[in-house]
Formats: C-alpha cells, structure tokens, sequence
C-alpha cells in the first residue's frame, strides 16, 4: 500500500520521538553496572580502540522512490544487537539472521527472502567484554539512532540470566517487552509468534528490569515511538550454537537459532503487513 507522507504524519501526530523530537542523546548516569554512561563516551576513551575493543557493524538498504515529491517508501524496520560480540553473546548473530543474512557468509537466507537494515555495537576483546555494555536508555550512537529514528519498527536482541527472572540455571525462555504506553503490535506479534514456535515465551511486562519500557530505550526511538525487545536467557542462546564460542557461534548455528530467527522474521513481516509503504 503507498500511502502519502503527510497521512503517515497523521497517523503519528503526538508520538514526542518523532523526527526531531527524539530526547537529547547526552551522556547519562550510567547504570549500576555500567563503566560508560553513554555509547559517546565509551569512543571517547583513549584507552579504547575500535577493532581492537569494540566494533560497529551496521547496514541500510537502498529505498528506490520514483513516486510524487510528498509520497514515497517508508523505512519500515531495522533490527539491532547493542550488547552484540562478546558482550551478550549469541545477540549478534541473531540480529544478521534476522535482518535475512547467514551470521557466517553474509549471504542472504533465505536467498529470496526480504532484508532489513541492522545495526550492531560489539565487543570483540578476548575477555572482559562487559566492561563494554551501555545500557540501552543511554545508546546514543549516530547511527542507530538515525536507523531506528526514520524506521516504524525496531528488534533488538539482548541476553540476561535465568535467575534474572527467577528461574533455575538451566531454563531457557525469552522476554519480549517494548513500551507499554500504547498498544504494540510489534510485541504482540512476536509474543504469539515464538510462543508458536515452541520456545517459553514470557511478557516482559512481568519483568520491570527487562521490560524496555523507557521513551529513551533505543528501540522505543522509531517513528511510533515503540518497539520490540527479546531478551534471551543464556541457556537459550547456547542451544542455538553448536560451539558457543566467539569466533566459532557464526559457524555453528543450530535448528534452533534458525526456528527462532524464523519465527521473529514472520512477526515482523506480519506487522509490516498493516502498515503504509
């Protein structure tokens, strides 16, 4: 459906993270566990090098536009993994695989399945990637706020532990939480649709700490002002890997990585169904 800019601007009047209403991206307090209070002063650190310490990958697509001057195509999602590489691991290679690329080659899987823009801040140091984590109210990077603020819908992808919702240490479940102020329909379809799948599916709503609720988390930042957030416990993300390894995750990826990849894929296609192009 090709819908006219200014009605897509209707339709959102009243969002306050629409366009250049995004919250000022300054350093914040850090959180309790975090050494930087913001993804800009993590780069300012000269004791930091990027490819050495941390890295970015990040990718948009082309939107072709031959239409009137005030219609046109509508970036409508991007996925994203802010604890990416050694930090929270397993989130990087899920956040390429649901974008519609192979974590190894790059290669598009499915070959004719649809693609979507990705953007992913990483640790890559052997050890002591934690000390890397910006907690995702304070991610102010350029161009995840760029790829997330022109976008309708953004996935981002987080690990936590089984105790962090009370379970024992072998129980593996996701969280799908998002903002909560409005009906999300992003999280409701990917509630349903990794519930489907098999995988024990919880409402982050019951999780205040893993819930993604906050204006300022990175993927409420979209033109909706609302997102989805999966965060998976670690045994979860390990039974998706054969060797859950750093260097060795991409090459190793199980049915289960691909189920659950699957599964958020079709939520986000049956989202982007309703909405205008």
């Amino acid at each position: 459906m090709q819908t006219n800019r200014r009605t897509l601007l209707g339709m959102i009047t009243g969002v306050p993270l629409l366009f250049g209403g995004l919250p000022t991206a300054r350093a914040q307090q850090a959180g309790s566990a975090d050494r930087y209070g913001s993804n800009t002063e993590l780069y300012a650190d000269p004791n930091l090098t990027e490819g050495v310490d941390y890295a970015r990958r990040y990718r948009r697509h082309a939107i072709l536009d031959d239409s009137e001057p005030d219609t046109g195509p509508v970036p409508k999602t991007v996925v994203i993994a802010a604890h990416g590489g050694g930090i929270e691991g397993g989130t990087s290679e899920l956040c390429l695989a649901i974008a519609g690329y192979h974590p190894a080659s790059l290669e598009r899987q499915p070959a004719a399945g649809p693609v979507h823009d990705y953007w992913m801040f990483e640790g890559v140091r052997d050890d002591d990637n934690g000390e890397l984590h910006v907690t995702s109210t304070n991610c102010d990077d350029p161009v995840a706020l760029s790829w997330c603020g022109g976008a309708l819908n953004a996935i981002s992808l987080h690990g936590c532990t089984p105790a962090a919702i009370d379970e024992p240490p072998e129980h593996a479940a996701v969280l799908v939480g998002g903002a909560v102020d409005r009906p999300n329909p992003l999280k409701q379809s990917l509630l349903e649709r990794l519930d489907a799948a098999g995988f024990d599916t919880r409402d982050a709503a019951g999780y205040p700490e893993l819930g993604g609720r906050s204006p300022r988390n990175i993927v409420n930042r979209t033109l909706l002002g609302m997102g989805g957030q999966l965060e998976l416990t670690t045994p979860l993300r390990r039974s998706m890997f054969g060797t859950y390894s750093n260097s060795r995750r991409k090459h190793t990826t199980t049915a289960s990585f691909w189920r659950f990849a699957g599964a958020v894929r079709q939520a986000i296609a049956a989202v982007q169904a309703t909405q205008p192009s």
